[in-house]
């Protein structure tokens, strides 16, 4: 075993959480460290973008559709395309205090992630790189090449990266899991707010390197060096029928672009605390020693079940994330169970879900588990609990399997770090990775992450959708889930958990428009 694939096994291991002890953190909130959730770039080019919350889209269930229109990529869809995805969805008030929320699920709403345009011949938009920055909803302008940088016809680039400091400040040596999570989250909330534009995103295969020399991450007289700032994946963005070609030049573009960066990135914290482990693994899963880094999105299979009548935009802007589930009115139709589970549907995913169903009309209580990928069916049985029934149950939201009938409530709240929110909703779920055989590769492992960050954050939309509520749960208690199903290797791993049913709704609290 090469050292970085011996470090990604020695971080999930060391950073599980049980019953004994949690990964290790600080412990409390150190607030005079707390990192700035926005970045910045000093003395830059602002670019304006107009807000889009007056424009008109499409119903929700209709962007998923095929034959979804194209707008032309400008100044306008660009800035719409930024705002219903990492932009801002509501700020909250409380008393003296507030808050932003936006519209790209975060852990802890500490939002690592940041996001850059790599632009030619846009109308409106200046060729070059920019930075996007949400709380001014503005873009930075941070190389000013004039170049024409030899993109395909109707696209753009866009790079996802991610600052771990910020997860770090909180949950310590386990937040590069959060990082990756909130990685999957954005990926998502960007393919979405594309579909709403009749666009097209295709993950480039490029190596970690390049992409940080792209970005100008090596350029350490930039940036804070205990706030690192790491590049995650290139996407290019086009229209939903243009053919496009994804041989971009990077080394192309590296040439054009080297010596035309401007700005210093603001400081996020005053005093940092450093964690040598997260180093350790961000360096373990870059993709250097590839010939090419190589990621694989899961398919989502057409939901036919999707009849919600609300405007795309709206369950975008509402979607939150629930601090508490009303226990008393948890009851959901199956229907709507199904209907929200048929909107991650895969037959080819390296993700199954272990579901516990709670109070689900005409479904048993019980612990079930969904196949999303028939080849793993009978390697888990095989490594699950002999005893299971794996009784098949007629859905139209995929290969859905009874294991076990009963009561499972306080399981649940209990592999969720003793959590009543995990227990108080209609349902909750496990997502369970294909692991050990997977991460062969040391960089597959933060890819992981990615999937089950990016099932997350539609499973937010589809449940905003239903008039429900949905939380993402980082912390569980992860080989309490595996000895719940009898897995005793790594052959798979629980990565993420999610619980859905109705927000109690905290009357203390006022919510006001953002950009106000």
């Amino acid at each position: 075993m090469n050292k970085n694939l011996q470090m990604v096994h020695e971080y999930h291991e060391n950073t599980k959480h049980s019953a004994q002890k949690y990964a290790k953190s600080l412990g409390y909130m150190d607030w005079n460290t707390q990192p700035n959730p926005y970045r910045s770039y000093e003395n830059t080019f602002k670019t304006k973008l107009p807000l889009s919350f007056d424009n008109k889209t499409l119903e929700y269930y209709k962007i998923f559709e095929k034959d979804v229109p194209s707008a032309p990529i400008c100044k306008e869809s660009v800035s719409q395309f930024f705002q219903f995805s990492l932009g801002l969805a509501a700020t909250k008030v409380y008393g003296d205090t507030s808050w932003d929320l936006r519209c790209n699920a975060s852990s802890g709403n500490l939002q690592p992630s940041e996001a850059y345009i790599i632009s030619s011949q846009i109308q409106g938009i200046e060729n070059g790189i920019h930075h996007y920055a949400p709380k001014f909803h503005h873009l930075e302008h941070i190389n000013t090449s004039s170049e024409d940088l030899n993109l395909p016809e109707n696209s753009f680039l866009l790079s996802l990266s991610s600052i771990v400091w910020r997860e770090a400040w909180k949950y310590g040596e386990r937040a590069w899991r959060y990082t990756q999570l909130d990685c999957g989250h954005a990926l998502r909330a960007l393919e979405v707010s594309a579909l709403v534009l009749g666009w097209k995103i295709e993950i480039l295969n490029v190596k970690d390197s390049e992409l940080n020399t792209l970005l100008g991450f090596d350029k350490e007289d930039r940036y804070i060096k205990d706030e690192r700032e790491l590049a995650d994946m290139l996407i290019l963005v086009s229209l939903k029928d243009e053919k496009t070609s994804k041989n971009i030049n990077i080394n192309e573009l590296i040439l054009k672009l080297e010596n035309n960066y401007i700005g210093k990135a603001n400081a996020l914290s005053s005093s940092r605390y450093i964690w040598d482990i997260l180093e350790k693994i961000e360096n373990a899963t870059l993709s250097d020693n590839l010939d090419e880094k190589e990621f694989i999105l899961d398919t989502y299979e057409d939901s036919k079940l999707r009849n919600c009548t609300y405007l795309s935009k709206d369950v975008i802007l509402e979607r939150r994330s629930a601090q508490a589930m009303d226990e008393d009115d948890s009851l959901i139709s199956k229907e709507e169970f199904e209907t929200i589970l048929s909107s991650v549907k895969s037959y080819d995913s390296l993700i199954h879900f272990i579901i516990f169903v709670h109070n689900v009309k005409n479904l048993d209580s019980g612990l079930y588990i969904m196949i999303r990928n028939q080849k793993d069916k009978e390697n888990l049985q095989m490594l699950l609990k002999e005893d299971f029934i794996w009784e098949k149950i007629e859905t139209v939201s995929g290969d859905l399997y009874l294991l076990e009938k009963g009561d499972f409530k306080y399981k649940s709240k209990l592999i969720s770090c003793n959590q009543d929110i995990a227990k108080d909703g209609a349902f909750s779920l496990g997502m369970l990775a294909k692991f050990s055989n997977e991460i062969i590769d040391p960089s597959k492992y933060k890819q992981l992450y990615w999937l089950c960050g990016r099932i997350g954050q539609q499973l937010y939309l589809e449940s905003t959708s239903q008039d429900l509520s949905a939380t993402g749960i980082g912390c569980f208690l992860d080989d309490l889930l595996h000895d719940c199903i009898g897995l005793k290797n790594d052959n798979f791993q629980s990565l993420y958990h999610f619980t859905i049913g109705r927000a109690l709704i905290d009357s203390r609290l006022s919510t006001i428009n953002p950009y106000e």
